[in-house]
C-alpha cells in the first residue's frame, strides 16, 4: 500500500504590522515511480520517479543501521543491501528541501549472507593466461591477513596530507582480508588531528616490476570527497623524488556527483619531470549504467617498451606513447599502491551527503610479462 503525504508550511503572524506576503510555494504532483531488483547483483535496487513541477526528488532507503538518502534533479537512485530482508522506501518530489510530496513502499531482496566481506558477488572478471604472457606474480588475497611478504603499510597523514591536504589517517586496522577479498575501509573517525581513517599498502622493496600486463579486480566506495586508486611509482622515488621517478595511475575515482565528478567515472595517468616540471596526461572512462560500487570491474595496463594502455573490463580507453626521451622514467621499474584517500585538492571534502563507512575491495592483482 502507498500512503501519499502532503507537507504545507504554517505561517504565523505576530503584532500589529503586516509582514511581507510570503510567495506562494507549488507542490508538486502525480508523483510516480518504479522500484527495480536488479535480477545479476544481490540486493541492487534502482528507483525511478517522476512529478509535474518537482525541482529535485529525494529518494530514502531504509536499511537495516541507517537510512541512505539519494537528492538529485533526475529523480533516480540506487542502493545495494546488504543483508536480505524487506526494506522502506520513500520516495520524495519536492519543491524546496522542507516541502514535498512523498510516497512510501517496500521491497524485498535475497542476498548471499555467506559471503562475510560485504564484497560484490558479480561483476567482471579476468583470465588468468593470456597468450604470449606467463603470470609472474599475483596475490589472490587468500588467508585472513595481508600478506608480509609482499605488502606494507604506510601509516599516518605523510607530508602535507600525502602531498594533496587529503583528510585521512592511515591505519593498519582499515585493512582486512577475508573470504579472499583485500578491503580498505576507509571510516568517519577521529584519530589526532584527522576527521577519518583509512589504509594506504604498497609493494615498495617487495615486488616491482618493469613491463608487462597488469590485472586488478576491484569494487570502489562511492560519494563526494571519496578518492580510491590503484596506481605505481617508481622504485627509485627516495633518490629522485616525485616526479621525476614517474607514476602510473592505472585507475582513480573522485567521488560524488558535483561538477567534475562521479561515481561513475575512472581515469587513468601519468605523471613524470619535464625540465623540473611536472607534466601529465591521461584519460577518462564512463560506465554507461551504475557506479563502480556496484559491482566487480577490471583495471588494467598493458605495458611494454613503446606504449602504455589502460582498460576498464578489457575495453581499452587510453594509450601514451613513453618512446620520446622525455619519458625515460617509464622505462625502469615500479611498485604497487592501493589506497582510499577522503578528501584532498581534487576530490574535495566529504558533505552531508557523503556515507560512511566506504570500503573498497579487490579481489586480486595479477602480474603478466
Amino acid at each position: 500500500m502507498r500512503n501519499l503525504i502532503l507537507i504545507f508550511g504554517i505561517f504565523v503572524l505576530f503584532g500589529c504590522n503586516e509582514e511581507p506576503e510570503q510567495p506562494a510555494i507549488t507542490l508538486p504532483t502525480d508523483l510516480n515511480y518504479t522500484i527495480t531488483v536488479s535480477p545479476t547483483i544481490q540486493g541492487r535496487v534502482s528507483v525511478e520517479a517522476t512529478a509535474k513541477k518537482a525541482n529535485f526528488y529525494s529518494i530514502i532507503f531504509e536499511d537495516i543501521n541507517e537510512d541512505i538518502k539519494e537528492s538529485n534533479p533526475e529523480g533516480k537512485a540506487t542502493h545495494t543491501f546488504s543483508k536480505s530482508g524487506t526494506y522502506a522506501i520513500k520516495i520524495r518530489a519536492h519543491a524546496i528541501e522542507s516541502k514535498f510530496i512523498e510516497l512510501v513502499d517496500s521491497v524485498s531482496v535475497l542476498v548471499d549472507e555467506t559471503n562475510t566481506s560485504g564484497a560484490p558477488t558479480s561483476g567482471y572478471t579476468s583470465p588468468l593466461t593470456y597468450s604470449n604472457y606467463n603470470l609472474v606474480w599475483n596475490d589472490e588475497f587468500n588467508g585472513n591477513k595481508l600478506n608480509a611478504a609482499d605488502w606494507n603499510f604506510e601509516l599516518g597523514t605523510g607530508n602535507s596530507g600525502w602531498g594533496n591536504n587529503e583528510l585521512q589517517y592511515y591505519l593498519k586496522e582499515n585493512t582486512s582480508v577475508s573470504d579472499g577479498v583485500l578491503t580498505i575501509t576507509a571510516k568517519k573517525q577521529a584519530v589526532n588531528t584527522s576527521l577519518y581513517s583509512s589504509s594506504r599498502i604498497t609493494t615498495q622493496r617487495k615486488r616491482s616490476f618493469k613491463y608487462g600486463r597488469i590485472d586488478i579486480r576491484a569494487a570502489l566506495p562511492k560519494g563526494q570527497g571519496m578518492w580510491p586508486a590503484l596506481w605505481m611509482l617508481g622504485d627509485n622515488i627516495n633518490t629522485v623524488s616525485w616526479p621525476k621517478c614517474g607514476e602510473i595511475d592505472i585507475m582513480e575515482m573522485v567521488g560524488g556527483t558535483a561538477s567534475g565528478k562521479s561515481d561513475r567515472t575512472i581515469y587513468g595517468t601519468l605523471h613524470w619531470d619535464n625540465n623540473n616540471s611536472h607534466a601529465e596526461t591521461g584519460n577518462s572512462n564512463v560506465l554507461p549504467v551504475g557506479t563502480f560500487a556496484d559491482e566487480w570491474h577490471v583495471f588494467s595496463i598493458v605495458w611494454d617498451e613503446n606504449k602504455i594502455k589502460w582498460y576498464r573490463d578489457n575495453i581499452q580507453f587510453s594509450v601514451v606513447d613513453i618512446t620520446p626521451p622525455g619519458l625515460s622514467e617509464f622505462h625502469e621499474k615500479f611498485f604497487f599502491i592501493f589506497n582510499v584517500a577522503v578528501g584532498g585538492n581534487w576530490p574535495g571534502n566529504p558533505d552531508a551527503s557523503t556515507i560512511f563507512p566506504q570500503k573498497m575491495y579487490v579481489d586480486y592483482i595479477r602480474v603478466f610479462q
